[in-house]
């Protein structure tokens, strides 16, 4: 190649350096990374509404990536979690909205976050024509459901949800005192008649209300009464009476008493002058702790 085209190449390419060099793009500010953030999440809300919600999850993850720190990464964070809800994955699902009540806790979705929790825990309760026998259940869930919904309703007692959150937790309740009253049956069957006591005041102590008080107490009178323990056993079946006279349980609880009137009848008489125990107050007592296996 000949000098003058030597240079004239050189030129050239210096020339053309300024245009080819790559541009430069000014950092977005503050205000415009949030809008983006926006409209991102946005679209990415387009595919919830749709209940697609095994696409919706990998467009909200990616809202998150692209702009974590901004509001709408943190609703992506919430998206998920619901996703995963509606597909009845609970356990995924309470470990997202826990992860989210972790990382954001003076974020303003965090009410929402908490009831979301204590919904999964009432869903993933196993109460179905396919789950096993109540003494064979992991009642894990349930006790942590128990606990989640009753410090809820202490923090936010005028949720709009009250109602609902109520409903669980009757249910739960009940379903942990059953639990309590199947095992103390299986003691009273096999002769363990101090652990059978031991759980059934358990029960009647920790889940008032539930319903189950008459059930247990003829339980309880019937435990006392297979040890000898005539007046305690007559307290519980005079209880059921005095208090739920209605209830099912009140004719086994009388046969018990005209059982004992036969064959017992001094101490029968002598308790026809206490008092009738208070509604709130089982022969169990207060302050019963918790049962443990013998």
């Amino acid at each position: 190649m000949r000098l003058g085209s030597k240079v004239l190449l050189v030129l050239a390419l210096v020339g053309a350096g300024p245009a080819c060099a790559p541009k430069i793009v000014p950092p977005l500010s503050a205000a415009e990374f949030e809008e983006k953030g926006r409209a991102a999440y946005e679209k990415a809300l387009e595919s919830f509404y749709d209940r697609d919600w095994a696409g919706v999850v990998p467009k909200m993850q990616e809202v998150k990536r692209q702009y974590a720190g901004t509001r709408w990464a943190r609703l992506a964070h919430l998206r998920v979690a619901d996703a995963e809800f509606y597909q009845d994955s609970f356990t995924e699902a309470v470990v997202s909205y826990r992860e989210f009540l972790r990382e954001f806790p003076n974020d303003p979705e965090v009410v929402y976050a908490r009831y979301k929790v204590a919904e999964c825990l009432f869903e993933s309760r196993g109460d179905s024509s396919l789950s096993p026998p109540l003494e064979e259940r992991d009642l894990v869930n349930v006790r942590d459901a128990d606990k989640t919904i009753a410090e809820f309703l202490r923090d936010y007692p005028t949720y709009d949800k009250r109602d609902r959150l109520l409903y669980m937790h009757a249910w739960v309740r009940g379903e942990l005192a059953r639990h309590e009253l199947y095992v103390a049956r299986y003691y009273l069957k096999t002769d363990r008649y101090k652990a059978a006591i031991a759980r059934t005041e358990y029960a009647l102590v920790t889940f008032k209300d539930t319903g189950l008080e008459p059930e247990a107490l003829v339980l309880l009178g019937e435990t006392h009464l297979r040890q000898h323990e005539i007046e305690q056993a007559i307290l519980a079946f005079q209880t059921v009476l005095q208090q739920y006279p209605k209830s099912p349980f009140a004719v086994p609880a009388r046969n018990f008493l005209e059982h004992l009137e036969k064959n017992e009848p001094e101490a029968v008489a002598a308790s026809r002058g206490r008092s009738p125990a208070a509604k709130t107050t089982s022969p169990a007592g207060d302050g019963a702790k918790p049962p443990t296996t013998p």
